[in-house]
């Protein structure tokens, strides 16, 4: 008997071993399987989410940087002819450039890096992925809070927490539960790319965090009086701190102070 792969801490693995878990996460990554996309599997590891992902997809490109899986990956899927294991880093691929999706359970240690590859990718469709659960919060302002990287993206991507994973749903058990996050980019941008320029400046400003709160900070490069007149158009309080405004309201202070 073949003796079991020993787990990785440099990678991050923790495997999903819950197959009801991973089968929604496959229902949540291809929500139609008419639409048989073109899907990136980030970390197949041992492929409980590949054998699942690869019923619902046109072509799926599974990914596994741990040499030591990619021989069984191989075997394992050798006669399913949509599915190709690519033994390396996801970080290392290029972006297709048609248009695709990218799921996967994402080595916690890496999250930011490889939310930053998606939201790069010009052809991306969509991101499902499986992080820790604090990241996927704090990302889709669920705690009543938003961030930077979510603010200055909105108006081209959209951030949703669709789901949440006990942590006992993987192997070995990590320290805490997961988050399905969902990013869309959107088929038409909520600002034209003159407005994008402006609208970067602008959350760059507010985020800069010199006065303590959101209208101090914009104050430093806006009159006084623009700044006062949008606040009152978001309808936001002057004492509000940066993180508790919602990207709708950054968007309509986007309307009143970017000409």
């Amino acid at each position: 008997m073949a003796r079991p792969t020993r787990v990785s801490r440099a990678l991050s693995q923790n495997f999903l071993s819950d197959r009801k878990a991973a089968a929604r996460l496959a229902r949540l990554a291809v929500p139609d399987r008419r639409a048989a996309p073109f899907l990136l599997e980030v970390g197949a590891g041992k492929g409980a989410l590949t054998e699942l992902l690869a019923r619902r997809c046109g072509r799926l490109l599974a990914y596994e940087i741990d040499e030591r899986l990619v021989a069984a990956l191989d075997a394992r899927f050798s006669a399913v002819p949509q599915v190709r294991v690519v033994a390396g880093d996801f970080l290392a691929a290029c972006a297709p450039r048609t248009p695709f999706s990218v799921a996967g359970n994402v080595p916690f240690s890496r999250t930011a890096a490889i939310v930053d590859w998606c939201l790069r990718a010009p052809a991306l469709t969509d991101a499902t992925l499986l992080t820790q659960l604090e990241y996927a919060r704090k990302r889709t302002g669920d705690y009543g809070s938003w961030t930077r990287l979510t603010v200055l993206s909105w108006p081209r991507h959209e951030w949703r927490l669709v789901g949440r994973v006990g942590r006992y749903s993987f192997r070995p058990v990590p320290r805490v539960d997961a988050g399905i996050l969902r990013i869309e980019r959107r088929r038409t941008p909520l600002l034209d790319s003159a407005a994008l320029r402006g609208w970067r400046d602008l959350v760059e400003l507010g985020f800069s965090g010199v006065g303590g709160s959101l209208h101090a900070s914009l104050c430093r490069a806006r009159p006084k009086r623009r700044v006062d007149a949008a606040f009152r158009a978001a309808r936001i309080d002057r004492g509000v701190l940066v993180g508790e405004v919602s990207p709708e309201r950054w968007l309509r202070l986007c309307e009143v102070l970017v000409p």
